[in-house]
């Protein structure tokens, strides 16, 4: 890596072929518009076909069913498309509610959605990146990979994971060429959030926000992302202040929020929708 810039090997997105994954709403549609916008080739990957398929249309792109907990299928998937430039790992679930409470089940989909999902997906698509000598990979993780947050906390465990395993694949991979970015966005206005109370001091975000983050890494090539940036360094700032003056802010922001729902049968289908995928298994 230079001291100024990046010395990656440049990606034009024109022409680039990107794979999206959870696609087919969301961060992941508003992502994979914007990469069509600058005339890449996309591949709109998601557990729910139909909404992938209709996501895909919209755009002229691939369609892909993919539950990326199963290795298989992103095999599958990544000789049915063949080249990939850009992967974004952004398939993910927040179910919420007190740690005590939450079925084992639940708590074993949340880790192998937004962690195994993402070893998969490199697993799969980086060995050919490194044959190539380019590529870029960006995981949506979560300011909650940084901050504690009642009411998520194998949600927690999992974005933490995410920060992690992206910080060292990184590493390990800048060598070949190929970068890995985590973009960590705050709360986002999507289905994972639904039935929460957002707003009330707390940063609020947009999917399109996320989607142009994720686009801006392929230039920047930066390790770390924070939707909204000025969020940044806030996990240094909750590290050196008092413990009282942490309570203090947290009291002020409601930072209890994901243990009250504001809406609960809003919230309760979703969680419903997450069980459905743990029956699955």
């Amino acid at each position: 890596m230079s001291i100024f810039g990046n010395s990656y090997p440049a990606i034009d997105l024109r022409g680039a072929r990107v794979l999206v994954t959870g696609a087919g709403r969301g961060i992941g549609q508003c992502t994979a518009e914007l990469f069509a916008s600058k005339g890449a080739e996309i591949a709109i990957a998601d557990v729910d076909a139909a909404a992938a398929q209709t996501a895909a249309a919209a755009l002229g792109a691939t369609a892909f069913e993919l539950d990326v907990r199963d290795r298989g299928q992103w095999d599958k998937v990544v000789a049915d498309f063949g080249r990939i430039d850009i992967l974004v790992n952004n398939a993910g679930v927040m179910p919420a509610g007190s740690f005590l409470d939450e079925p084992d089940a639940v708590g074993h989909t949340t880790i192998d959605v937004n962690v195994w999902g993402l070893i998969h997906g490199m697993r799969a698509v980086v060995p050919g990146m490194i044959d190539r000598g380019h590529g870029h990979v960006v995981n949506v993780a979560s300011l909650a990979g940084k901050i504690p947050i009642p009411g998520l906390a194998v949600y927690n465990a999992s974005k933490f994971a995410a920060v992690g395993l992206s910080a060292a694949t990184r590493l390990e991979f800048a060598p070949h060429g190929i970068s890995v970015s985590c973009v960590m966005p705050s709360a986002v206005r999507t289905r994972l959030s639904s039935g929460l109370t957002l707003g009330g001091g707390m940063p609020t975000v947009d999917p399109e926000d996320v989607a142009a983050a994720v686009v801006g890494t392929v230039r920047t090539r930066r390790a770390e992302v924070a939707v909204p940036n000025y969020l940044g360094p806030i996990d240094v700032a909750f590290a050196a202040a008092p413990e009282p003056a942490v309570r203090l802010v947290r009291k002020f922001f409601n930072g209890d929020r994901a243990l009250h729902p504001s809406d609960e049968k809003v919230r309760a289908e979703y969680e419903a929708q997450v069980r459905s995928i743990t029956s699955e298994e």
